[in-house]
């Protein structure tokens, strides 16, 4: 990989990283539900001039309601639930070992011994965190935040089932689909029409959501063209920097802290997903396993 490719790689997984940071601002304007449809309106902008990728409506709803609705309103629910950011961006990495188990379960992709090793390491550092649950770790923010990781690893399966449809117009139809069911939900909790909420945001939190859903957007098609274009082992490390980013992005704009035991359980997961995604000379010459773990997003 040339090193604009890499610089490319860095800097798409610099802006994912930052993305947690600009969530958090964003929902001192909007709520949620509010968020969702916001960041995926302005994500689903493009498909003016973007055609249609070659699937069906089905299997595009399926993916836009699983890699981008769930995920992303479970996601903003917990940060709503006291989540912080540099947590968020370092739990949203147990994607990976969901995708792992999932892929096992519906395409018979089955982990291999470096993965399950990965999966135990990372899983550990999930339990450490999970005993620090208290008043500023709320077991449902926790969970929701698992739950949001989880739905994009469905959608993760989906898409491997998709080899050879263009990234970018999956993305953008894709997002036509999470802005209706984060509305109607919003509408049934009797939140304020999102015009409503625009119109009284604060100019950061209308930065943030504006970064959210173009910045981070156009930072998944540059990374789905780089996993196109190179093989996974060569592409998938760089998204190890999105958390500690996240992490280090939270601290200097937050002052968060983390005590010993959750920084511990924190570092367990990152290096859970090192184990899975680092090259090794034998995934290098099986590209074919790129859609194991290729599909590294965050918000």
């Amino acid at each position: 990989m040339k090193l604009r490719y890499m610089a490319m790689a860095a800097l798409t997984s610099v802006v994912w990283g930052l993305a947690f940071v600009a969530t958090k601002l964003a929902l001192q304007s909007f709520s949620a539900s509010q968020l969702t449809a916001l960041r995926f309106l302005i994500a689903s902008l493009p498909v003016l001039i973007v055609p249609r990728p070659p699937i069906g409506w089905p299997m595009l709803v399926t993916v836009g309601l699983t890699l981008f609705t769930g995920q992303f309103l479970l996601l903003f629910f917990a940060f709503e639930q006291g989540l912080s950011p540099g947590l968020a961006s370092v739990t949203q990495q147990m994607q990976v070992f969901f995708t792992v188990a999932l892929a096992a379960v519906w395409l018979g992709d089955l982990p291999g011994v470096r993965q399950c090793i990965g999966m135990v390491v990372a899983f550990g550092g999930l339990l450490l965190i999970g005993l620090t649950v208290g008043d500023d770790l709320r077991p449902v923010a926790l969970a929701l935040a698992l739950g949001g990781a989880f739905s994009w690893a469905v959608g993760n399966v989906l898409v491997k089932r998709l080899p050879g449809v263009p990234v970018f117009p999956l993305i953008v139809w894709a997002s036509l689909v999470p802005p209706l069911p984060a509305l109607a939900l919003s509408a049934v909790k009797g939140e304020p029409p999102l015009w409503d909420a625009g119109a009284g945001a604060s100019w950061i939190a209308v930065c943030g959501a504006v970064y959210l859903g173009a910045a981070a957007t156009m930072a998944y098609a540059i990374w789905g063209r780089l996993l196109q274009r190179f093989p996974a082992g060569a592409v998938a490390p760089f998204a190890l920097l999105s958390p500690c980013v996240g992490v280090l992005a939270s601290a200097l704009a937050f002052g968060e802290v983390f005590a010993p035991a959750r920084l511990g359980g924190m570092a367990l997961i990152v290096a859970g997903v090192a184990i899975v995604i680092l090259p090794i000379r034998r995934m290098a010459e099986r590209p074919a396993e790129a859609g194991r773990d290729g599909w590294q997003k965050t918000p």
